[in-house]
C-alpha cells in the first residue's frame, strides 16, 4: 500500500466543500491558513466569509485600519495573528505589488507565516511538495506508525516533518497536504476517531496496539497563571462610558477595554470601591457602585486564568472625552468584553 495514494483516494470521497478549496489564488490560502490556526473549520470559516467580502483583494486589506481588521476579528481570539496579518497584506501590497512570495523559504520571511502555512502555500499555489505539519497531521503519523515523541519538543516536531516530507505525493502536493489535515480533522479525531471505516486500519500501529487514544504524545505545559481582573464599566449622566486602549506588548494589544483595576486577589466591594475613588476619571466625583455580575467569569487564555468581575459605575455627571453608548459596539475589544456588552446592552 502507497500511503499516499489511499489517503488521496479518501479524500476525493469524503472532503468537505469549503471555499479556500476552490482557488490556489495566494491571497484566499493565505487567509484562510491564517485564520484556521487554532481554530476548528466551523468557527473560521464566518471569519473567512467575512474577511475577503470586507477585503477582496490583499491591497484592499493593506488600505484598511488595524482597529478595522482588530474588529473584524473579534472573537478569534491570538489577535497577534490579526496584526500580523494586516503587517504582512500592506508589504506584500506595497513592497511586493500585491504577488506573494512563490516558495516554501520566501513565505517564510513573512511575518506571521511559520513552516505550516508557508508549506500550505508553497504546495497548493506553486505545487512545492513541502509537507504541512499540524495538529492533525501530527495524530494522524503519531497512530498509523506508532511513534509516541512528544510533538511539543524540537526532536518530535523535525521527526514528523521529516516523516510527512518522506511520505508526500511529490506530483501532486497540494492534494496531499489537504488530504492529510482533512483525514485527521474528520476521521482520526482525538476523539472517537472512525477507526471501524478507516482505509489504514490494517496497517495502524495504534489500533493493533489498543493505543489510539494515548497518541500523539504532548507534554504538560506550564500551569496557567491566575490573575484578578476588576472592569470599571462607567455609566455618566451623558449617556457616556469609558473605554481604553491596551497599549504595549501582552495580551489584547490595541484592543479597547473599560477601565481596568487588577488585584492580587479576589476584591471585595470595599478593595473596588478604594480603588475607584481614586481612579483619575473617578477622583473627587460622587458615584454609585455595583457589582454586575455575582458570579466571577473566569476567562481562560492559554497562559492565563482571568477571574472577572464587572463593577457598575454610575456618575452623577458627564465625562468630557467618553463614548457614547450608541458607538460601544463599533470599538474592537476581546471577547471577554465583547459578551459583556452584549448581555448589558446600552
Amino acid at each position: 500500500m502507497i500511503f499516499y495514494k489511499t489517503l488521496n483516494n479518501w479524500y476525493s470521497n469524503n472532503k468537505r466543500d469549503l471555499p479556500w478549496r476552490q482557488t490556489t489564488e495566494p491571497y484566499y490560502i493565505w487567509l484562510s491558513e491564517i485564520i484556521l490556526q487554532q481554530t476548528q473549520v466551523k468557527q473560521g470559516l464566518p471569519y473567512y466569509r467575512a474577511f475577503t467580502a470586507e477585503f477582496p483583494s490583499v491591497f484592499h486589506l493593506a488600505e484598511a485600519d488595524e482597529s478595522q481588521v482588530l474588529k473584524l476579528w473579534q472573537g478569534l481570539g491570538y489577535y497577534s495573528r490579526a496584526r500580523n496579518l494586516h503587517t504582512t497584506a500592506k508589504y506584500v501590497a506595497n513592497e511586493l505589488n500585491g504577488k506573494f512570495p512563490d516558495n516554501y523559504k520566501a513565505l517564510l520571511k513573512l511575518k506571521g507565516v511559520g513552516d505550516y502555512t508557508a508549506s500550505a502555500i508553497a504546495s497548493i499555489c506553486f505545487n512545492e511538495p513541502s509537507a504541512v505539519v499540524d495538529g492533525n497531521v501530527y495524530r494522524v503519523l503519531s497512530r498509523y506508525f506508532g511513534i509516541d515523541t512528544p510533538i511539543n519538543t524540537t526532536q518530535g516536531q523535525k521527526e514528523f516533518k521529516a516523516l510527512a516530507q518522506e511520505l508526500i505525493d511529490k506530483q501532486d502536493p497540494a492534494t496531499f497536504n489537504q488530504a492529510i489535515m482533512e483525514f485527521g480533522a474528520t476521521h482520526c479525531k482525538p476523539k472517537n476517531p472512525n477507526c471501524d471505516t478507516c482505509p489504514f486500519i490494517n496497517k495502524c500501529i495504534a489500533y493493533s496496539k489498543g493505543e489510539v487514544e494515548n497518541l500523539p504524545v504532548k507534554l504538560k505545559a506550564n500551569k496557567a497563571k491566575t490573575k484578578y481582573f476588576n472592569f470599571l464599566v462607567i455609566l455618566s449622566e451623558n449617556n457616556q462610558t469609558v473605554l481604553e486602549q491596551r497599549k504595549g506588548k501582552g495580551i489584547w494589544q490595541n484592543l479597547y477595554q473599560f477601565p481596568l483595576l487588577e488585584t492580587k486577589s479576589k476584591a471585595s466591594f470595599e478593595d473596588v470601591l478604594e480603588l475607584a475613588k481614586a481612579h483619575p476619571i473617578l477622583k473627587d466625583k460622587p458615584f454609585e457602585l455595583s457589582l454586575y455580575n455575582k458570579e466571577t467569569i473566569v476567562h481562560k487564555l492559554s497562559h492565563q486564568h482571568l477571574h472577572t468581575k464587572f463593577w457598575i459605575v454610575k456618575l452623577n455627571s458627564s465625562i468630557d472625552e467618553g463614548v457614547s453608548f450608541e458607538t460601544v459596539t463599533d470599538y474592537a475589544v476581546p471577547i471577554l468584553i465583547g459578551n459583556f456588552i452584549e448581555a448589558f446592552d446600552f
